[in-house]
């Protein structure tokens, strides 16, 4: 059995690596697929396809409708979410891609710190599981897969 993997969360840190490199030393058989991690390329991506907008609202409407596009598509071919909130970075878009997948229907791994229980709280007990760090969704993913 092959998994696909969504993972959602801010694009500034190195958590999508670590994933992917303990996955496969693990030898779990998963393919991971997620947001455009090239920030600058997903904030001009509207204007490259669509061309020069009139001011940087539309410029960023124009990004967001297709990094929707690609979020929807992905996702929705994703068998597991897995989204991280860390303490460094803005969460709006993991809040709109947990909250996505709860809606799709798509079991949900939720990562956060404990000191981010109280805001997350409602979402947390929309997940599947609520962890607190990638060992714990490594262990998680690997209990999956055994017999």
């Amino acid at each position: 059995m092959n998994l696909t993997v969504y993972l959602a969360g801010e694009i500034h840190s190195d958590w999508r690596n670590e994933i992917k490199t303990k996955a496969k030393a693990l030898q779990l058989p998963i393919e991971f697929v997620g947001p455009m991690e090239n920030h600058d390329r997903s904030d001009l991506i509207g204007e490259e396809i669509l061309g020069t907008q009139p001011d940087p609202i539309y410029r960023d409407e124009a990004a967001s409708s297709i990094n929707n596009l690609r979020t929807q598509v992905l996702m929705s071919k994703s068998d597991l979410v897995i989204a991280l909130f860390g303490k460094e970075y803005k969460q709006w878009n993991t809040a709109m891609d947990a909250s996505a997948a709860v809606s799709l229907g798509k079991p949900l791994i939720l990562v956060r710190p404990k000191e981010l229980h109280h805001p997350l709280k409602e979402l947390s007990r929309k997940a599947n599981v609520t962890v607190e760090n990638v060992d714990q969704v490594m262990k998680t993913l690997s209990y999956i897969f055994e017999e």
